[in-house]
């Protein structure tokens, strides 16, 4: 994507300019699933797992080094089933220990499937954690939720979606954070933009929300072409869909909602797949 000549305004309130290198030296992304990455595998299955975070950090590091800069070194603490408080208490503070200037601090999904949730509260000790971090002198960037009125399950959480990004963007004012807008994005509207379990993206929806990242921290213009949505899908008999339903529930829906029951998560006994910040080649 080709850069404008002219500055580029940041949500933080700095100018981003098209020939200088992104300022960041160091990235640690902290999350759940989104943040680790399932199911981006562009290597296969069998393979480490990438993930929009990775990307961004791709992304920033390759710029940084077309200006004659460092590599932007980066770690991923984030794990697939965290609740937004262990995030918040746990790898936020390991994060900080390994001096970053720009942190993701990326959550809250699980937390919003529980029925019990308080939206406010959770709204409340991320505003708490984000307003330590930016004393530091550190970026942060967040992300509002998805927008799930297309998911015949999961819609049934878009109200409690819409009030926590509605906090996501008022605790972002007020603490002169970035914000990721995956809500905005229209292409993740398409369910080609998701894995088979239809609460995980696919590589290409890694990719989109990629982008939306580098906008939010204002080094690509945002232009509307960047989040074109895909050419529209050719028409699913009703019984393939049928199936196709059938199928999740089976292999996807049953396993997760036997997990919630047992009180257990898919992240138990998981670690992060990059404690340490590393060079991003």
């Amino acid at each position: 994507m080709a850069l404008h000549d002219e500055s580029l305004p940041t949500l933080a309130g700095t100018t981003a300019l098209p020939g200088d290198p992104p300022r960041w030296t160091r990235y640690v992304a902290c999350g759940d699933s989104f943040t680790e990455g399932l199911w981006d595998a562009p290597d296969g299955q069998d393979a480490p797992l990438r993930g929009w975070a990775d990307q961004l950090a791709s992304h920033l590091s390759r710029r940084r080094t077309a200006a004659g800069a460092d590599p932007l070194t980066y770690a991923n603490l984030a794990v697939r089933g965290r609740l937004m408080r262990p995030i918040l208490t746990e790898q936020v503070p390991a994060a900080l220990a390994l001096e970053p200037d720009l942190v993701s601090i990326v959550g809250g999904g699980n937390d919003i499937l529980r029925p019990s949730v308080d939206v406010d509260r959770v709204a409340a000790e991320i505003e708490r954690v984000v307003a330590a971090v930016r004393a530091r002198g550190v970026d942060v960037l967040l992300s509002t939720g998805f927008d799930s009125r297309d998911s015949p399950l999961v819609r049934t959480t878009r109200s409690r979606v819409g009030i926590f990004n509605a906090h996501i963007w008022s605790i972002a004012r007020r603490q002169g954070a970035y914000v990721l807008d995956p809500w905005g994005m229209r292409s993740l509207r398409d369910w080609r933009m998701w894995s088979e379990d239809r609460i995980h993206l696919t590589t290409e929806g890694h990719t989109r929300v990629a982008q939306g990242a580098l906008v939010a921290l204002g080094q690509v213009p945002d232009r509307a072409d960047w989040d074109d949505p895909l050419a529209p899908p050719p028409p699913v008999p009703r019984i393939e869909q049928a199936r196709a339903d059938a199928r999740w529930l089976r292999e996807h829906a049953y396993p997760w909602a036997t997990r919630r029951l047992r009180r257990r998560s898919s992240g138990d006994l998981r670690v992060p797949k990059r404690p340490d910040p590393a060079p991003v080649e």
